[in-house]
C-alpha cells in the first residue's frame, strides 16, 4: 500500500476559516493501511539502533506507539503539564500564537539513548522542535524525525536541524 493520500480526508474551514485540515481518521479506521503507515514510518529507522520513540500528546502518540513495538523500542509520552505522575523536566517554547510547554519524565531517556521523534504531522516544526530539546537536553540524542504528513509549504523542516526527517505524504501547498 504505496500510496496512503487516498485514507486522508480533507476538510475545509476547520478549525477555522480559510484552513484545510488533514483528518487521519480514515485511514486509522482501516487496518491495513494503518499497519502500512507504521511499517512505512519505521522503515527507513530499522537497524539504526533506536532505543526509544518519543511523541507529544495526542495524536503523536498514536503512530508513536506501535512505531516503537515494531522498531522493539521504548515509548516515551511527552505531555502538557501537569500530566505526568513523576518527577519531570520541562521545555518552554514559543508558538505563532504564544507560548507553550512541553514536559517528560526525568528518567525517561539517558545519555546514549537514540531517540526517534514522531508526529501524525509537520507543520512549523515548533512542537516537534520542543520535543527534541527535551531529549537533548537528558543528555540523549535525536536519531531522526518521523510523520504521517507533512505541510512541506510551511517549512517546518528547517527548525529541526540536520536530523534524518522523513514523511508519508507531503502537501507542497495548503489545498
Amino acid at each position: 500500500m504505496a500510496d496512503l493520500k487516498p485514507w486522508i480526508r480533507n476538510v475545509r474551514d476547520f478549525p477555522k476559516p480559510g484552513i484545510m485540515f488533514r483528518d487521519i481518521t480514515p485511514l486509522l479506521s482501516d487496518p491495513a493501511a494503518f499497519r502500512s503507515a507504521v511499517q512505512m514510518m519505521a522503515d527507513p529507522f530499522r537497524d539504526q539502533g533506536i532505543t526509544a520513540i518519543a511523541a507529544a500528546e495526542a495524536r503523536g502518540f498514536i503512530f508513536a506507539a506501535p512505531l516503537a513495538l515494531e522498531l522493539n523500542a521504548g515509548f516515551i509520552p511527552v505531555r502538557k503539564p501537569g500530566k505526568l505522575p513523576f518527577d519531570t523536566q520541562s521545555f518552554h517554547y514559543e508558538l505563532e500564537y504564544g507560548k507553550d510547554t512541553l514536559e517528560i519524565h526525568i528518567d525517561a531517556v539517558k545519555a546514549g539513548d537514540k531517540v526517534l521523534l514522531v508526529d501524525d504531522l509537520l507543520a512549523t516544526g515548533g512542537t516537534i522542535g520542543a520535543c527534541a530539546r527535551l531529549i537533548q537536553n537528558s543528555g540523549a540524542e535525536v536519531a531522526g524525525y518521523a510523520f504521517l504528513i507533512e505541510l512541506a509549504f510551511l517549512n517546518g523542516r528547517k527548525r529541526l536541524g540536520s536530523g534524518k526527517v522523513f514523511s508519508l505524504i507531503s502537501y507542497d501547498d495548503e489545498n
